[in-house]
Parts: C-alpha cells; sequence; structure tokens
C-alpha cells in the first residue's frame, strides 16, 4: 500500500484527486494540506504524519510546491515527490526535477497519468506524459525563435522566498516579518535579486516569478 499526501491549495483539486488514486487498491490518501508550508509542517516532528509519496501543486501560497519539494530533500529520509501542474512549461518541469521531483504530471490528464506516474515514482522511475516533452520543447523553442533569455535557476532558496513575496505585492517590512529577517536584509536580497536576473524592475520580477512556478498568472 502506498501511502499519499495531496498538496495544492484548490480543495476541489484535492477531491477530485483523491477521487482518482482511491480507485486503485495500492494507493491511499493519508493526508491533505493547502499549502506547500501546511504539507512542510505536518511532515516534521514527532507527530509527522508518514506517508511515501507528496503529490504538489507547483504554484501555492505561502509556499510552492517547488520550495516544499526543495525543503523535503534535504532530509534525511525524505517522502518521494510528484509535481501537479496545470502549466506545460518547460521552466516548471526542469525545477521540478532540480528539486527532487520524481515526475511532472499536467493536471490536464491527471485521470490518465497520475496512477502511472505515482507507481513509477514509487520504483524510482522518472516520469513525464510523452505529449508534455513535446510541448515543451516547443514552448523552448519558440521562445529561443523571439529572442527571449530562458532563464536557468540563478537565485538561493533564501532569494526565491524573497522574490515570491515582492512578486505578491508585499512591502519591504511585511517580507521581513514574514521571514524573520531585518528590513536591510530583505533589500540586500532584492538587490542580488534583480543585478542575478538581469533585471530592473518588479514588473519583470513578477513575469520571471510566474515562468519560475513561484506564483501563479
Amino acid at each position: 500500500m502506498i501511502s499519499v499526501m495531496l498538496v495544492d491549495d484548490h480543495a476541489l483539486v484535492r477531491r477530485g484527486v483523491r477521487l482518482i488514486l482511491e480507485q486503485e487498491p495500492d494507493l491511499r490518501v493519508v493526508a491533505e494540506a493547502g499549502d506547500g508550508a501546511e504539507a512542510v509542517e505536518l511532515l516534521r516532528g514527532p507527530d509527522a504524519v508518514e506517508v511515501d509519496l507528496v503529490v504538489l501543486d507547483v504554484a501555492m501560497p505561502r509556499m510552492t510546491g517547488l520550495q516544499a519539494a526543495r525543503e523535503l530533500s534535504r532530509r534525511r529520509d525524505p517522502p518521494v515527490v510528484l509535481m501537479l501542474s496545470m502549466h506545460d512549461n518547460e521552466q516548471f518541469f526542469f525545477e521540478s526535477l532540480k528539486v527532487g521531483a520524481s515526475g511532472y504530471v499536467l493536471k490536464s490528464v491527471a485521470d490518465e497519468d497520475l496512477v502511472a506516474a505515482c507507481r513509477a515514482a514509487m520504483r524510482g522511475e522518472a516520469f513525464v506524459y510523452p505529449g508534455a516533452m513535446g510541448a515543451l520543447a516547443r514552448d523552448y523553442l519558440d521562445r529561443l525563435r523571439r529572442g527571449e533569455r530562458v532563464p536557468e535557476t540563478v537565485l538561493t532558496a533564501r532569494e526565491d522566498e524573497v522574490l515570491k513575496l515582492v512578486a505578491e505585492g508585499m512591502t519591504t517590512r511585511e517580507i521581513a516579518r514574514a521571514l524573520t529577517i531585518s528590513a536591510r536584509t530583505v533589500e540586500r536580497h532584492r538587490a542580488n535579486i534583480l543585478a542575478r536576473l538581469g533585471m530592473s524592475d518588479r514588473t519583470q520580477l513578477v513575469r520571471y516569478a510566474i515562468r519560475a512556478g513561484l506564483i501563479e498568472p
């Protein structure tokens, strides 16, 4: 029996995914969370929920699926992670692999692919549905033809956190309180982010944050 945690900020999505998984005799949903921060908390400490597999939505408030996956991957005995996304975006896919996810499934075909993805992940295999690779390749080539810069991951985990909150419209003081750091440290992170990404204003940061899966469009 594979025990699963579902993490998505939409209760209806979680309900639908639960119905898909629990039709299978070897899959059992034992926990749910509404964002990455809640999932990390549920899996922490002496009273932690024990799961084999965590299915994470890519873009969520407070802590994204990508950030949660990165946090979970640092643990001594991390659960297997699958990313579930509505975006067939090449950066989301490669970011998912970089933070330790075993697969990337689109919500639009979850009823067809999610069960197979769960089983593949538990066998230690990577899973990406075939159509996704074609879509990701087309998107990448289209962006290159348009002359767009395709950014690589150049930010630290803390800079990702600051960028997400900046993109969500939080002020420097609000970010400082949320992350328990000083306002001066927030400003230093913001300056580093702009310099590393070659950007000059918040609008550009928001666009990057959307492409990187830190916030939803």
